[in-house]
């Protein structure tokens, strides 16, 4: 690449960095290609960002997951076995030959 392509590569990247855009690279099917590009377009365009960005917010981003004890707590335990009988396993002779 020519050393003049370089210098205007940079200083676009650079003056893009400083505008807060950062270039993200992304793969999807084939079918979500105009999807995603229409996303795009409407998170650049000011008239359609601040709307696109909280409709997508509900939509994709997770909410906090719970945790474990959370989890088990809410569980409905109604009919299922919580007791099991005690395995001791079976004899073993490690000294056997």
């Amino acid at each position: 690449m020519p050393s003049t392509t370089r210098k205007r590569l940079a200083e676009h990247r650079r003056r893009q960095s400083v505008a807060g855009v950062v270039r993200l690279e992304v793969r999807v099917s084939q079918e979500d290609v105009a999807l995603v590009r229409s996303m795009a377009l409407a998170l650049a365009d000011p008239a359609r960002a601040a709307k696109t960005r909280a409709t997508l917010r509900t939509l994709v981003e997770p909410g906090e997951a719970p945790d474990l004890k959370v989890l088990l707590a809410s569980a409905p335990l109604e009919g299922v076995p919580l007791e099991r009988d005690r395995d001791t396993g079976h004899d073993v002779d490690l000294w056997a030959s």
